[in-house]
């Protein structure tokens, strides 16, 4: 089994800290010992290596090999070491939104900002036919100059794939931030992805998760209660993030549309005055540097 430190995966790539970790594999900070550059190793651990788990690793590797958009994270290479598969990324020198959406709330023309790149790249993935299916904030990482790449396809299906759930019967995503027809294992559509973006733009501006607690309670409780939007929050958010997280699919508004809304709200939105610490457009990179 592959550990920190020394290790280095097929004869090239030295593995170094962990920098991530998710259901079935770990993430390597690591160096490419041949081109001599710092990448990102995506490794599958072996004891989740089942048939299922190692198809899942594959399909990721193809979908992603076929895309490419600045705001995706870029796959280099795919492989085979001692029958675990592995795949090798660019690295995002930065961090996951995840840490910066509890707490502080993030200002409205940050997140205005942050949410139309990503509604962006939606809309490159979704006219390529691919559904993302977990988009939640540690799947949001966030470069040291502000820039969004939208991470982890592992669950990613092609449009029309009505497979939604696993071999033991559980609904696949995050129950925090899953789509109602999600929860109800109806075929999930490009914009259960939108209502995903919608939870977490306003977990980002609110600072606490919409549905919260136990995975079930929380998957459920948007079958009966819509998300509580702020009527507070700056104008032309608590209209949009009603829509994008509208129990109906067909009433959501598209990427296309969200990323339009979204960059005017970037522009509309009140900036604070320079040297305003808790508020100021750059305030994601001071909190990445502060720890």
């Amino acid at each position: 089994m592959l550990s920190e430190g020394t290790s280095v995966l097929d004869e090239r790539y030295a593995l170094e800290a962990v920098v991530g970790r998710g259901g079935m594999a770990d993430v390597y900070r690591a160096t490419d010992t041949v081109l001599e550059r710092e990448v990102a190793v995506k490794v599958l651990r072996t004891h989740a290596a089942t048939d299922s788990e190692r198809a899942h690793f594959r399909e990721e590797a193809k979908l992603l090999a076929v895309l490419d958009h600045p705001n995706l994270v870029t796959i280099l290479d795919a492989g085979l070491c001692d029958d675990v598969p592995y795949l090798v990324m660019d690295l995002v020198d930065g961090n996951s939104l995840a840490p910066f959406c509890h707490g502080s709330p993030i200002p409205g023309h940050r997140v205005a900002r942050l949410g139309a790149e990503l509604a962006t790249v939606l809309s490159y993935v979704h006219a390529r036919g691919i559904v993302h299916r977990d988009i939640k904030p540690s799947n949001i990482l966030i470069d040291r100059d502000g820039s969004v790449r939208l991470a982890d396809f592992g669950i990613a299906r092609l449009h029309g794939d009505t497979s939604t759930r696993t071999a033991g019967g559980t609904t696949i995503g995050t129950a925090a931030y899953i789509a109602p027809e999600q929860v109800r294992g109806e075929p999930v559509t490009a914009a259960s992805d939108i209502y995903s973006l919608g939870l977490v733009l306003l977990e980002a501006l609110t600072g606490r998760r919409a549905y919260s607690g136990a995975p079930v309670e929380a998957a459920m409780a948007r079958l009966h209660t819509a998300p509580l939007v702020p009527t507070s929050l700056p104008t032309g958010w608590p209209g949009l993030l009603t829509q994008m997280t509208d129990v109906d699919p067909a009433r959501r508004p598209d990427a296309d549309q969200a990323a339009r809304t979204l960059r005017l709200l970037a522009r509309e939105q009140p900036r604070p005055r320079y040297g305003d610490r808790a508020s100021d457009g750059g305030s994601l990179r001071r909190r990445h540097a502060d720890g």
